[in-house]
């Protein structure tokens, strides 16, 4: 039941403004002999070490959490009254402390964490068990010093969260997140995020959502992107493939210095997306392939094969989880990027596919329960020299993988009355030429491949 810390984990003190004051062992025997005898405590004289030694709450493991605008995250309650965060194993002095910490990794705007308020002992809030100590040893205390605490942005998070529970209940983080069936082949009308409000369980999750402006919310774009010109023709030869939708990560390097993100690699997932079982093989591939190379996982990439290269509501949420993902490991603030490909959108203009690099800011605090706010990012295309010899191995496996699917795009057909599947494809790939001109030759293999598939 009782848990111990490990070995020189790191202590996290900080808690913001709502922090509670940290008492020496004297001091809370000095407060519970004091305690029905008048002698009444503040709210931030009773700490987790007073309710455990009282016997209200009890040490045990994934016992704590918090849901934040959508987000759940898992602690211990240590035998000291400390918390150890499950994910990655740092102690934390207070519920303030932690749950400022967690907080400031979905919105790093957040302040303070209202710890008390925030996080839930075997889903009641801390903030009642402290309630129940003063109603037993203090039951002349002024309640008000303990509800204070209670804001309703935390009531509305525990609203929020519990709803992702049900409908994220054991799924698996990582690539399985992108593993599920999603709409396709059907006109979809985008909406503007000013209309969507506060979450609705009725809407549609594949609503299409407008894209803003970092500056239409008053926000600067808070790292710079540079792209390479082979992630876009592996990513964009990957979505001409078939008429279901595709999904596959971005690898790279992040420089904190210069706060630029360099996308370097594209990494196809050749699996289906309704495939869960693949998956994990899948995405273990894919990290030995970005270890090997020397690159960090920077962001991913999905088509929209027929509709518009815009976010749903579940790109949205996608999106936000990934962005958690890559910064929750550290302290230290990593962007993740997600792209969207449209092929065979025919609003596009002309054969090129349409491209759009985005991101989400999380919604105001004062509305916890909206969605993130999708904005574009502004992206620095590098034109590589060469076609290298990764890229067209990567192409070649996918025509393979796709070689017998129902879905894939007979490129023998015509898109529009006077452009085939064929030069639809290449012309679109022509965007995202090397500077060497020989790669025309060297694909010309690849596109036979592509003609011979019935």
């Amino acid at each position: 039941m009782g848990s111990e810390p490990p070995s020189s984990p790191q202590v996290v003190e900080d808690g913001g403004e709502e922090d509670e004051e940290e008492l020496s062992g004297g001091e809370e025997a000095d407060l519970r002999s004091s305690s029905g005898r008048g002698s009444l405590l503040t709210r931030r004289g009773i700490t987790l070490r007073v309710l455990l030694k009282d016997g209200l709450v009890e040490p045990g493991d994934g016992v704590l959490a918090i849901h934040y605008l959508g987000k759940n995250f898992v602690g211990d309650l240590l035998n000291d009254g400390k918390i150890r965060w499950v994910e990655t194993g740092q102690i934390f002095n207070s519920p303030s402390a932690w749950a400022t910490h967690c907080k400031r990794l979905v919105n790093p705007a957040k302040k303070s964490g209202c710890g008390w308020a925030s996080v839930r002992y075997q889903g009641q809030k801390l903030v009642q068990y402290k309630t129940t100590w003063l109603h037993k040893y203090q039951p002349s205390a002024d309640m008000s010093l303990v509800s204070e605490e209670d804001d309703d942005e935390d009531e509305e998070e525990g609203k929020t969260a519990l709803q992702a529970d049900e409908k994220n209940k054991n799924s698996k983080p990582g690539l399985n997140d992108l593993m599920v069936s999603r709409r396709t082949d059907r006109e979809r009308i985008p909406v503007r995020y000013c209309t969507l409000g506060t979450r609705d369980a009725a809407r549609d999750p594949h609503t299409l959502v407008e894209l803003s402006a970092f500056s239409a919310i008053n926000r600067f774009q808070p790292f710079n992107v540079a792209v390479s010109s082979n992630v876009l023709l592996l990513m964009d030869f990957h979505c001409h493939l078939t008429t279901s939708e595709v999904v596959g990560y971005l690898g790279g390097r992040w420089d904190t210095n210069t706060q630029l993100l360099t996308v370097l690699r594209a990494f196809p997932c050749r699996t289906r997306l309704a495939d869960r079982d693949s998956a994990s093989a899948v995405e273990e591939e894919i990290c030995q392939n970005l270890f090997m190379r020397g690159l960090s996982l920077v962001g991913w990439y999905h088509s929209h094969p027929r509709g518009p290269a815009l976010p749903s509501l579940q790109d949205i949420d996608s999106q936000m989880d990934h962005q958690l993902r890559l910064q929750g490991s550290n302290n230290g603030f990593q962007p993740c990027l997600g792209i969207i490909c449209g092929p065979y959108y025919h609003g596009n203009q002309g054969v090129a596919s349409t491209i759009t690099p985005f991101w989400v800011v999380p919604p105001p605090e004062q509305r916890p329960n909206d969605h993130g706010i999708p904005v574009a990012v502004e992206v620095t295309y590098v034109q590589d020299n060469f076609l290298t010899s990764d890229v067209l191995n990567e192409m070649m496996l996918l025509v393979d993988y796709y070689r017998t699917a129902p879905d894939i795009v007979q490129f023998t057909q015509y898109w529009c009355p006077d452009t085939t599947m064929m030069d639809k494809i290449k012309g679109s790939l022509s965007c995202h030429a090397p500077k060497d001109q020989a790669y025309c030759q060297i694909l010309e293999h690849v596109y036979s491949q592509l003609m011979n598939i019935h």
